[in-house]
């Protein structure tokens, strides 16, 4: 077999092939010896059919597998003795075949590029200096406060009130006729949160149980249903019952009912030791995403444009499901082309992270156990709740597994780098951790 290797780009190569005509033969003659004995020819026992005569009804048929096989074996082959990564199909390019001739083809792919990782270790970065406050502790036992808060009926009112929680009928109809999510009942709204359109909340305050009122309403023009967007529409509303959010009592008591603690002042320690720990995980997150960035500025290498395209597809495919979810309308989020050249520049740089995290992470000799993979796999598993079995069964697929164990492979090199990273601690600008532990 003679080989020829171009380099077309640093991350391009051409491999030319040229197999020998005795190699060509013996190819041609195991297909057709498999051929004889699976197929069935009127008047020749299975496995005694001449040759001729399987050339005359299959010829064709056996080169093109001829032709598949040699490519297949001979490029696979040349991968695995030059050590190349390949990231892309190759584009194939075959000259003719014939059995008693040399047979050559050509073959474009792309593979991931070289890299010299240097100086990844004590990689400086500046970490914001922020504490967990009484006020963030505070909030976030109101918001236990409110998650525990009942709804009772008010009593000696039947007038609504802005705050109060009115359950109500209500039937629209845009130019005399109803349309669809015209009509409903028992409907509840919270009056003055703004979570229904102004014009309707404030038409609600001051009307009284079982008093029937005519309100008009018009949409704005980005309003989601298109049918009513941008116009006037005639409501009929009713209330049915009027109610009022009573919170329970912050004290001890609470927090043994809700909290699982014996006092509230241990409520409270709980929650700060969350919103600590929340915040130490947004922070470690964030010095992650500065060291990759860090080692991107000090690692220059060419980037395989089909992996790039790979992960913009993903991130395009991830996009569209999220407008389609959060029930945006097309026209109202970015054109496809517009967010497309977005998540294009982002799909390059996670390329580049993953690349360069991948080196070091085998420079650093950084592996992953069968035992690890298990260990996620089960955590994902008991996370998924009434979806375990089938999370179990999709990541029994060895393509999954693989995948799986390149993320915690990631994962854990970049937990190595920030272990050794020199973090310097600076004045945070104003900001404010919520619940989630994130800033604001």
């Amino acid at each position: 077999m003679k080989i020829d290797i171009d380099e077309l780009s640093p991350v391009q190569r051409k491999v030319r092939v040229e197999l020998p005509a005795d190699t060509v033969a013996s190819e041609f003659a195991h297909a057709y010896k498999n051929l004889g004995n699976r197929v069935r020819v009127k008047g020749f026992r299975t496995g005694k059919i001449p040759r001729s005569v399987l050339q005359g009804i299959y010829g064709e048929e056996v080169k093109g597998e001829v032709k598949s096989h040699l490519v297949e074996e001979s490029l696979g082959e040349v991968i695995k003795e030059r050590g190349l990564q390949i990231v892309s199909r190759p584009e194939v390019e075959t000259n003719d075949i014939s059995e008693g001739s040399d047979f050559s083809f050509s073959a474009v792919f792309e593979i991931k590029p070289e890299i010299e990782v240097k100086d990844y270790l004590g990689v400086e970065v500046e970490k914001f200096k922020i504490a967990v406050t009484d006020d963030q502790v505070q909030d976030a036992l109101k918001r236990i406060q409110e998650g525990h808060a009942r709804l009772d009926l008010v009593e000696g009112r039947d007038i609504v009130q802005s705050g109060d929680f009115v359950t109500l009928d209500f039937e629209g109809t845009l130019v005399g006729k109803p349309f669809s999510g015209s009509k409903g009942e028992n409907y509840m709204i919270e009056v003055g949160s703004g979570h229904a359109l102004p014009q309707f909340e404030e038409a609600v305050a001051g009307l009284k149980i079982g008093e029937r009122q005519a309100v008009p309403v018009t949409y704005p023009e980005t309003y989601p249903n298109k049918e009513i967007a941008g116009k006037s529409v005639d409501f009929s509303l009713v209330v049915r019952e009027i109610k009022q959010k009573v919170l329970p009592t912050l004290d001890d008591e609470f927090a043994k009912d809700h909290g699982e603690h014996a006092s509230l002042e241990e409520l409270k320690a709980s929650i700060r030791k969350r919103l600590e720990e929340e915040l130490k995980h947004y922070q470690d997150e964030d010095l992650k995403e500065k060291i990759v960035s860090r080692l991107i500025e000090n690692h220059a290498f060419a980037i395989p444009p089909s992996m790039v395209e790979r992960q913009t597809r993903y991130l395009m495919e991830r996009y569209q499901n999220q407008v389609q979810q959060t029930g945006a309308e097309t026209d109202a989020a970015p054109p496809m082309e517009e967010a497309r050249k977005t998540l294009e520049g982002r799909a390059a740089r996670q390329v580049q992270a993953t690349l360069l995290v991948e080196k070091i992470s085998q420079q650093a000799k950084i592996e992953i156990t069968d035992k690890d993979i298990q260990e996620r796999v089960d955590h994902l598993a008991r996370s998924a709740g009434d979806r375990a079995k089938s999370v179990r069964e999709y990541y029994a697929r060895p393509e999954a597994r693989d995948d799986l164990r390149a993320q915690l492979v990631f994962d854990r090199t970049l937990g190595y780098l920030l272990e050794r990273a020199h973090i310097k601690e600076v004045d945070a600008p104003a900001s404010k951790v919520d619940e989630s532990g994130e800033k604001s």
